[in-house]
């Protein structure tokens, strides 16, 4: 019997260690060495010698590199697409990760039902009849998707072999195991072993793999973080499980932008795209109320109207507090500076609270001029007209800084039927004739005169 071979893994980056000891040299964690069996066997190929290659590992001058071959295949789904950046590439690996409950395997099992290639879903967690039972709410008819009940990895290459899909999905990669690994499945070096295999796979028949992978407590993928750098691309699903609205991201994307952001509506059939986000980021009011701003930004090529809430206070407990939902505090803090430096609001003695509707996350500086006209209308308590929008960053001497891609802000803002936007006088704007009214300012005190 061969001798048993162990080592020690890091949970939290997955760097390997002869011994056991409390802290790791890398990342500098505490408690997170594990021992773990590892077993080195001669491997055989995932393919037996009669399968048939599609790509030639031998190396091509690059201009002798054949593309005509490359479209991206089509997933039906707009939203997705969006992300992805126009499509799945053939021969990558994407890696969807999100929070128990959210909607990944509803949302990867509802593009398998789309797709007019043939699939094959690889279940680890769910068997047959329960996967049958919820695809029968989002799409039953479909004859190109194939479902397999099975973990370890030898036996779905088998499977694959016979079946010869154009395209394979993973759920999830924290239940599948190896036998040229002799530790339990979820562990690094399961994690890292089955990923090889299935990178090698996807590279050497140009079939595209999508993986579903699960998240800690911390809201990162879970197992060594290596897995995100082995990938060429890493989603996130995002969202609350009380509310019906999903947000699909990408962290990290080879052949696309990382900027693009898909909405899905969480729906007893499934998950509906959400086209026009903006009429979900804004609500619907019978009566004008203080407090509130509308701010045209920018997801990658996407416009959207956001609602930017807040609330101004006299601090109770001595200290002012400050807080910001879905906004970078340390820029709220800013924008209070400039306000009670240059326009005069003695601001220091009261509590600000913000928050950015539909719970997202906004890190675009062309909100700054909503994020001042609404603390500026909560603070007078004067409500804002309904039609009139911002789209300018404000700088710290006070002045209205221009922002890129303005014309497209405006022209989604007339869309949705606004009449006045304000934007900086340091634009420069082409648009010759438009519905909506563009208002220029220069400076944080031309926007308090017109507003108060």
């Amino acid at each position: 019997m061969a001798k048993v071979k162990t080592t020690f893994f890091c949970q939290n980056c997955g760097s390997q260690f002869a011994k056991w000891q409390g802290q790791c040299n890398a990342c500098k964690e505490w408690n997170t060495i594990v021992e773990e069996v590892i077993q080195t066997p001669e491997k055989s190929d995932w393919k037996s010698p009669t399968s048939k290659v599609k790509k030639a590992a031998v190396p091509l001058r690059i201009k002798d590199i054949d593309m005509s071959n490359e479209a991206r295949l089509d997933t039906m789904d707009g939203e997705f697409n969006r992300v992805l950046g126009g499509g799945i590439v053939p021969g990558s690996l994407t890696l969807l990760g999100g929070e128990p409950g959210i909607g990944k395997s509803t949302l990867l099992l509802q593009i398998s039902l789309k797709l007019p290639y043939k699939t094959l879903y690889v279940s680890g967690e769910e068997s047959q009849k329960q996967i049958k039972m919820r695809a029968e709410r989002i799409n039953p008819n479909n004859n190109n998707c194939y479902i397999l009940t099975e973990t370890k990895t030898q036996n779905i290459f088998k499977q694959i072999e016979a079946l010869e899909p154009d395209i394979v999905i993973i759920d999830s990669i924290q239940t599948l195991h190896s036998d040229y690994i002799e530790s339990s499945s979820g562990s690094i070096s399961q994690i890292k072993e089955c990923t090889t295999e299935l990178i090698k796979f996807a590279k050497e028949t140009a079939t595209p793999v999508l993986l579903i992978g699960h998240i800690t407590k911390d809201g990162n993928i879970a197992g060594p973080k290596i897995l995100e750098h082995m990938v060429d691309t890493v989603l996130q699903f995002e969202g609350d499980r009380n509310h019906v609205f999903r947000i699909l991201r990408a962290h990290k994307n080879r052949f696309g932008s990382t900027n693009e952001l898909g909405i899905y509506e969480m729906q007893g059939s499934g998950l509906r795209e959400v086209s026009n986000p903006s009429e979900i980021l804004i609500s619907k009011k019978d009566e004008e109320l203080s407090g509130n701003a509308i701010a045209a930004t920018l997801e990658g090529m996407r416009p959207l109207m956001i609602e930017v809430q807040a609330l101004v206070s006299t601090a109770v407990y001595g200290t002012p507090q400050r807080s910001a939902t879905g906004f970078n505090a340390k820029r709220l803090n800013m924008l209070l500076a400039v306000l009670e430096k240059r326009a005069g609001f003695r601001l220091g003695a009261k509590d600000v609270f913000l928050n950015i509707t539909g719970g997202i996350n906004v890190d675009d500086p062309a909100i700054d001029l909503a994020v001042v006209a609404s603390i500026l209308s909560s603070n007078e308590d004067v409500a804002l007209q309904k039609d009139i929008c911002f789209a300018a960053e404000v700088g710290l001497s006070g002045e209205i800084r221009p922002v890129q891609r303005v014309e497209q802000r405006i022209l989604e803002a007339e869309k949705l039927g606004f009449s006045t936007i304000y934007v900086s006088k340091y634009n420069k704007i082409s648009l010759k004739k438009t519905a909506i009214k563009i208002q220029l300012i220069s400076k944080i005190e031309d926007l308090v005169t017109m507003l108060v």
